[in-house]
């Protein structure tokens, strides 16, 4: 999931993803998913840390490339991605894709997901599905 939003960049447009804003957009992508399918986008927890929701496996991975930009794979596989997943990431991308890491950061720190988890703590499934169904009641309205 990491791969596909890093691949959704366009660096001739200034569009870049820092480890920060990519730990967001999967926290996004994870709990809409949840609220519309009833189960996780992806098995890797997502916990409750100090500048927001982190996939610690995730964070990880880029987290030599500091507060820069990550670079965009080359070893991405679209074949993997059924339909709906698309449609999803690619909502999740152009809704919240358009904001800085910084804005992510402090959206999600007003969200009940991050704020009822203690930090350092794994946010729930549940907390996350509880949350999102509410959004999407209010996007229909």
């Amino acid at each position: 999931m990491a791969k596909y939003f890093l691949a959704q960049t366009d660096e001739d447009a200034g569009d870049l993803i820092s480890n920060l804003k990519l730990q967001k957009l999967l926290y996004y992508a994870q709990g809409f998913h949840l609220a519309l399918y009833d189960k996780p986008l992806f098995s890797e927890p997502i916990e409750a840390w100090r500048y927001g929701p982190v996939v610690p496996e995730v964070y990880h991975e880029y987290k030599n490339c500091g507060s820069d930009a990550i670079p965009i794979p080359e070893d991405i596989d679209f074949s993997k991605f059924n339909e709906q997943t698309v449609e999803l990431l690619n909502e999740v991308y152009n809704v919240y894709g358009q904001f800085s890491a910084w804005k992510l950061r402090n959206m999600t720190h007003n969200e009940d997901p991050w704020k009822d988890t203690s930090v350092g703590d794994v946010i729930i499934f549940q907390s996350l599905k509880k949350y999102f169904k509410t959004q999407l009641v209010n996007e229909d309205e």
